[in-house]
């Protein structure tokens, strides 16, 4: 990954968390990493524990940033996911996967307009057998 890709990423993600605490998430947890696979954002939305993955693009020549949460990504998701419930004794609590996607316009500089921030809750279902 490039140093302006990461850059891009770290962006998103900021975005992404400002954006779901103005819709009324409380964010638990940013980067949430295990030895085979990491988590955006861990938050709370209500009684609901939410797992979330950011998308950030600039311009839609790559598809739209929620294209590029593949079943491979879903599936490491999930592990992750179910880990932190059993690490942290979450099981009890309902759950579900959101996607937020932080679309920039393309243009002549890096970043040629506002972005564009949507999240798609519920977006995928837990992968069993993972």
């Amino acid at each position: 990954m490039t140093s302006k890709s990461l850059s891009l990423g770290k962006t998103g993600e900021k975005l992404a968390v400002s954006y779901l605490q103005a819709r009324g998430y409380t964010i638990i947890v940013r980067n949430y990493r295990l030895r085979f696979g990491e988590i955006d954002i861990i938050a709370d939305d209500g009684p609901t524990l939410v797992f979330v993955e950011v998308k950030t693009r600039v311009g839609t020549s790559f598809g739209p940033p929620f294209e590029s949460v593949t079943l491979h990504k879903q599936r490491q998701m999930s592990k992750v996911a179910l880990e932190y419930i059993g690490r942290h004794n979450q099981a009890d609590r309902p759950a579900r996967f959101d996607v937020v996607g932080v679309l920039f316009p393309a243009g002549e500089t890096y970043f040629a307009g506002p972005p564009k921030i949507e999240v798609v809750q519920d977006a995928f279902n837990l992968c069993y057998g993972v």
